[in-house]
């Protein structure tokens, strides 16, 4: 080979060195954004786990207390019948004493 033709090799071998360096710290770089990237997912992820988690009891916590609130007020319903069956009684009972 001539002269020429081994320094245009070098020149293109030290290229390649130069290119496969600067691929390898890129690489690097996003391999490390990507990491960062995972862990704040993982993060999310827990977070959001978390929230269901807390959303869920506070769902059941609402459900009994809306289960409570239909027992009192179907309680409270058949009191008022109550109530109001004995209020004619006692008026009836008045009515006769007075008349």
């Amino acid at each position: 080979m001539n002269e020429l033709t081994v320094k245009i090799l070098g020149q293109i071998r030290d290229e390649l060195k130069a290119t496969r360096s600067d691929l390898t710290s890129r690489l690097d770089q996003t391999n490390e954004r990507l990491d960062q990237t995972n862990e704040r997912l993982e993060r999310l992820e827990r977070r959001q786990i978390e929230t269901e988690v807390r959303l869920s009891t506070e769902l059941v916590t609402v459900a009994t207390a809306i289960t409570d609130l239909s027992k009192v007020l179907v309680d409270d319903r058949k009191l008022r019948s109550q109530v109001a069956n004995h209020e004619a009684r006692i008026n009836a009972l008045e009515k006769k004493r007075a008349g």
